[in-house]
Formats: C-alpha cells, sequence, structure tokens
C-alpha cells in the first residue's frame, strides 16, 4: 500500500485555490508555477521549491509548460516511517527554499525515475525527503525563506533582467516592466530588488548604461552624442554629467 502520492505534473494555466489535509512538497524540474501562501506570493521553478504544511490555505497557477514534481504526504503515515518526526519538522511553518544544483539534478532523476517505475513512488518519496531534510538541515538561513520574512536572491532572475535591459538600453526604462519580467508587483519587485543589488531598480538600470557608453567610449569611434543617445540619455550634456559623477573623470577624458 502506498504511503504517499508522488506525481509528476504539469500545472496548468488556470488558478486554483485551496486546502488539504495532507502536507504537500513542491518541486519543479522545468518551467514555472506562481504560487502563493498566507498573502506572500513566490515562483515554484528549478530554482525554487515550496513546503506546504496541511490544512494551510494556497493559491497557485502554473505556465502550461512546467514539469512539477507533487508530493502528498498524509500526516497519520508520517508515525510510520523511522525518520517521521524529522519529515515532521520540514512542514512546522510554510516555506520557500532555493533548491541547489545538486538538489535539482536529484529531483530530475527522481522525477525520470517515477515516469519509468511508478510502483517505486514510496522509496523515491522516502528518498526525496530525506534528501531534503539533509539540506535543509546544513542550509544557512539566507537559503530558506519563512513566510513573512523578506524576499531572498532567487526570486529575481538577473542574468535575465540584464539581458532586456542591453536590448532596451536607449527606451525609457520603467520600474513596471522590470517587475512584470519577474511576475511581481512594482512594490514588491522594488524591495526584493534592492534586498539582492542594494541600490534601487533605477539606479541599477542607470549603472548599467553608464557601464555600456563607457564600454562605447573606449572601444568605439563614435561621436559622444551618439553614445549618449544609444543608451538612453537625453542629451550630450546630461550623459556627460552622470558619467563624471559615477566614474569620475569626464567621458572625453576617459576616451
Amino acid at each position: 500500500m502506498a504511503l504517499f502520492e508522488l506525481h509528476n505534473r504539469n500545472l496548468a494555466q488556470e488558478q486554483v485555490a485551496h486546502t488539504h489535509d495532507f502536507h504537500q512538497l513542491i518541486l519543479a524540474t522545468c518551467g514555472v508555477t506562481e504560487l502563493s501562501m498566507e498573502g506572500q506570493g513566490e515562483r515554484v521553478t528549478a530554482r525554487r521549491g515550496c513546503l506546504i504544511p496541511s490544512s494551510r490555505h494556497h493559491e497557485f497557477q502554473g505556465d502550461g509548460s512546467n514539469r512539477t514534481l507533487v508530493l502528498d504526504i498524509p500526516v497519520a503515515q508520517l508515525a510510520l516511517l523511522e525518520k517521521g518526526d524529522e519529515i515532521e519538522r520540514l512542514f512546522d511553518k510554510p516555506r520557500f527554499f532555493s533548491v541547489p544544483p545538486a538538489l535539482n539534478q536529484l529531483t530530475h532523476a527522481l522525477a525520470n525515475q517515477l515516469e519509468q517505475c511508478p510502483a517505486l513512488q514510496n522509496e523515491i518519496a522516502i528518498l526525496l525527503l530525506r534528501a531534503l531534510t539533509m539540506y535543509l538541515h546544513d542550509a544557512t538561513p539566507a537559503t530558506v525563506t519563512q513566510l513573512g520574512q523578506h524576499c531572498i536572491s532567487e526570486r529575481l532572475d538577473l542574468a535575465r533582467l540584464d539581458a532586456w535591459l542591453d536590448q532596451h538600453l536607449a527606451d525609457e526604462i520603467r520600474v513596471e516592466q522590470l517587475a512584470a519580467l519577474c511576475a511581481l508587483s512594482p512594490g514588491h519587485f522594488h524591495s526584493c530588488f534592492r534586498e539582492l543589488t542594494g541600490v534601487t531598480p533605477l539606479a541599477y538600470v542607470q549603472r548599467r548604461r553608464l557601464e555600456h557608453a563607457r564600454t562605447l567610449v573606449r572601444h568605439s569611434a563614435l561621436s559622444l552624442g551618439h553614445i549618449a543617445m544609444l543608451v538612453g540619455f537625453r542629451d550630450q550634456g546630461s550623459f556627460s554629467r552622470a558619467y563624471r559623477r559615477y566614474f569620475e573623470l569626464s567621458p572625453s577624458s576617459d576616451r
């Protein structure tokens, strides 16, 4: 008889809101699922997992292309396990946690094993839970986010934001656009971004503009006015003033 219910699912693009009388572990191998518990939302991705205690209300909506490992754990069944008390402590409160590469690789391997041998779901589930217990036991506080605390760096994909910024430096860039790329409200995005980078989003954009401009100043024959336009300044004067403040020398001197 199965102690647990373990499924490899594709969570659809429809919003679901419910509670259930079992604990639930959610790990993704690809794609994104927006999930909210007790007023705080995050994205479940290959880099971010979620623990949902029994009877906690939550809402979720997949992107339609995710592959998500969902483990349902009846509370009564934990008493039957040798280290059930350790697993129970995983679910003492709802939480999101970062997924390191080793745990992500294990998730991929176990998801594939489940596809090939569904009858082994108990063994696969126990292995997954024990691996997660060991990881979270050794994790630093910065790797685990309990609800009500500040967001952590994994909430934002800086590489994706940087790539988008580099394609739009000549344009007006608003915080609302950046927040939309991360599926966050502007206010939540602003606080997460500042916690991660130590600067506001607009200050980060300005820095990105100027660092790109410096490359053009030093390694191209473009006029300073043209460079100013390419990185989003309205005129050469405002560009030169910002450049001098940031690099402590004028663009003409740097050239």
